[in-house]
């Protein structure tokens, strides 16, 4: 988030400057220039705007919550993913659909189970649909 607050204060600050010089109007040629140096600041500042990496991270999971051996499990109904939970798992029923909030954290296993940090219970959509 600082990341992207600091490149659109560049950005402000790139335009404010560009603004603010004055074009004279004696010398044409110094316009011109002045001109070109704002459109040129202006798309710098749009290139590294757009380059910055936008969050990638999950806040929001919804699919069906099971017991597993491991512990309670959420199956993405977006992609499909498994998860294994922790957190705050206090209202999270197994055999129930639902909503939770959170953030995906790396797992340390060898096995490709991701693991879902809930913080709470969204909504609760009552029992799976086989």
């Amino acid at each position: 988030m600082t990341q992207k607050c600091f490149c659109c204060g560049v950005v402000i600050v790139a335009l404010t400057i560009g603004l603010v010089v004055p074009a004279r109007a004696v010398d044409a040629e110094g316009g011109l220039i002045i001109a070109a140096a704002t459109m040129a600041a202006a798309a710098i500042a749009v290139i590294v705007v757009a380059s910055v990496p936008h969050r990638s991270k999950k806040i929001v999971v919804t699919g069906c919550v099971l017991s597993g051996e491991k512990g309670m499990t959420i199956t993405d109904q977006e992609d499909s993913k498994v998860y294994l939970l922790s957190g705050e798992t206090t209202g999270i029923r197994p055999g129930d659909r639902m909503k939770l909030r959170g953030r995906r954290v790396r797992s340390t296993a060898s096995d490709k189970t991701g693991l879902w940090e809930a913080k709470e219970v969204l909504k609760d959509f009552g029992v799976c649909q086989p």
